[in-house]
């Protein structure tokens, strides 16, 4: 009675549970880190009241659980939210593109007609060995008459052929369907290259409604399969002209998902790095051991847009909707017409109230209004309805809002982006900068035989450039690519603008004054070099040479410095350093000499 009675109990819950609602959640936008991507996605669905289970799809294959936030109307509660890459439930439905599930049903069909078709085929087969085998028992029985024998090879001779035909119309069946079967892949294959990307990724979540209808659900969540990385193209056409700055992000990702026309920002921000600030502890020296061996707005019109949000125009509509149709009116002139329109300027062009409504208000930069005399001084009686004079975004940076705030730079662009989930690297133009720039050059001739042209950036945070890799382009001529270390902590920023082959550099050991002395216990050992530089360029130049002698790491070494023509010496480094300013076709001659003293049984393996 027990057991009936929990039959009874658990068969209506089976009954009255309700298959979950599978919705396909899209992309909105993308803040995109060094190492992560904020993901922000849309979805409405239609809820009855009470309990729910959601399937949202279309979720990046790899997700951040600790950073799922489901933003839902006051009336809904959500319960749970869990991320699943690899969910399965008996009550999801097949909701692919109608031609792909024909092509898979067909596929299924032709492959159950083959199987079919193969185990006929091999049941004839075997009844062809089955005869075979019977015709061997009654050919070695010699105790048949003829007449018995002439029925046993009739019998024979009818079945194998009729089996054998069978046979052969079989396996001209299973080639035909074969066949048939490739060219159904073929064409799974090439409509499924032409669908949008499914990813894995889904989130099920749980909700109590409080009111039935249309539910607005927005998703926002870190996933670590994004990245991006700052790239510049530096471009200099004089040393007297300023640099030109393109700078860029180099975004890749592999979420799973195709962001596809999405409000994207790049941060130089890290969601996943470790925000508790470290604990100094007591130091305690020791001897060392020894040691072995993360409805839009783009659909507006330009009146949606502008109402409400610019003193001085009225916007009505017929049918209370503001919209495309709408009637744009100036207000505060009580000489216009309340049916007349105003002036639409665009870009200094004179344009019909159509085609401003038309203009999509994401390349709207700015918009001014002009009453009045304001309008007719300008644009004489065209203008007497007032003026609406707008200006639309241009470049780059028309579309790219720097944003600062206390803990990182974002860049975020008004552009709708597409960024394949492929992991293969996708540019984004950010902002272009002039940049002043004072231009020298520099040379480490016991290092390298060629100057190089530095360009020399002071107060250069003001720019938020961000460490990474520039392409440089000089006087039209690409040179070569270097590593901006925008994180370093001197005041200038130094970047080189390459070889400058048109400063020659020559360091020559002058024989006559190096040479060996070998004193009582010790050797003393005098090196001298000769620094030539000269100016083939048509001006002047500010050239820094660097040198160096050895220092010492042992009391038994001594080293002196003779000579060093007037260098700025750093004891600490060893290192010389020459302020230079070479006139066209000049040359200057720099002297380095010192001396070593040290046991004459040693032998130095760096000297």
């Amino acid at each position: 009675m027990k057991q009936l009675l929990l039959i009874l109990f658990v068969l209506p819950t089976l009954i009255l549970a309700q298959k979950p609602i599978f919705s396909t959640a899209q992309v909105k936008s993308a803040t995109v880190y060094s190492n992560a991507v904020q993901l922000v996605q849309n979805a409405a669905i239609t809820l009855p009241k009470g309990n729910s289970e959601i399937v949202f799809k279309n979720i990046a294959n790899s997700v951040n659980s600790n950073t799922i936030q489901i933003n839902v109307p006051s009336q809904v509660t959500v319960l749970s939210v869990q991320f699943s890459d690899d969910y399965i439930s008996e009550f999801e439905i097949d909701e692919q593109n109608p031609v792909i599930k024909k092509v898979r049903d067909s596929i299924k069909f032709v492959e159950n007609a083959i199987q079919k078709a193969g185990n006929s085929r091999n049941t004839d087969q075997k009844t062809i060995e089955l005869l075979d085998k019977n015709q061997q028992v009654w050919g070695s029985n010699s105790g048949l008459n003829v007449l018995e024998l002439t029925k046993m090879v009739t019998y024979y001779q009818q079945n194998h052929t009729e089996i054998s035909n069978n046979i052969d119309e079989k396996n001209a069946k299973i080639e035909r369907l074969t066949k048939q079967l490739e060219s159904l892949q073929n064409k799974l294959e090439t409509n499924t290259q032409t669908q949008e990307k499914s990813s894995k990724g889904k989130l099920i979540v749980n909700v109590m409604n409080d009111v039935a209808g249309n539910i607005g659900f927005e998703i926002n969540y870190i996933s670590n399969n994004a990245s991006w990385q700052p790239l510049y193209d530096l471009r200099v056409n004089s040393i007297s002209d300023p640099i030109n700055l393109e700078y860029k992000g180099q975004i890749t990702q592999n979420t799973g998902i195709d962001w596809k026309k999405i409000k994207l920002s790049l941060s130089s921000g890290n969601p996943n790095q470790n925000n508790e600030p470290p604990t100094v502890n007591p130091w305690f020296l020791e001897y060392q051991q020894p040691r072995y061996s993360y409805k839009d707005e783009s659909n507006r019109s330009v009146p949606q847009m502008l109402q409400g949000k610019l003193a001085g125009i009225n916007i009505t509509s017929a049918n209370g909707y503001v919209g495309s149709s709408d009637k744009i009116t100036i207000r505060g002139a009580g000489s216009i017409p309340i049916d007349a329109e105003p002036l639409y300027v665009v870009d200094g062009q004179v344009i019909s109230a159509i085609n401003f409504k038309e203009i999509n208000p994401n390349r709207i930069k700015s918009v001014n209004v002009l009453k009045g005399a304001n309008g007719t001084a300008l644009y004489g009686t065209q203008g007497k309805n007032g003026v609406v004079v707008v200006t639309t975004k241009q470049g780059m940076d028309d579309y790219t809002t720097l944003e600062e705030n206390q803990l990182n730079v974002s860049f975020d662009i008004d552009i709708p982006y597409d960024v394949l989930s492929n992991n293969k690297p996708h540019l984004v133009d950010l902002k272009t900068l002039k940049i002043p720039a004072t231009f020298k050059s520099f040379a480490a001739p016991r290092s390298e035989k060629d100057a190089f042209l530095m360009a020399e950036i002071i107060d250069y945070g003001k720019y938020n450039l961000l460490p990474g890799e520039a392409n440089i382009v000089f006087e039209g001529t690409y040179v070569g690519k270097i590593d901006i270390a925008a994180n370093q902590t001197a005041d200038t920023l130094s970047l080189s603008m390459g070889r400058d082959k048109k400063i020659i550099l020559n360091r020559e050991k002058i024989a006559d004054k190096s040479g060996i002395k070998f004193l009582s216990s010790k050797k003393e050992q005098t090196f001298t070099f000769d620094i030539t530089a000269r100016n083939n360029k048509k001006e002047a130049v500010d050239l820094t040479i660097k040198d160096q002698y050895p220092l010492s790491s042992d009391k038994e070494i001594e080293i002196e410095l003779l000579e060093n023509s007037n260098a700025k010496i750093n004891v600490e480094t060893g290192i010389l350093t020459w302020h230079l300013n070479l006139k066209p076709s000049e040359s200057k001659k720099l002297r380095l000499s010192y001396k070593i003293r040290y046991p004459k049984d040693k032998v130095f393996g760096n000297l």
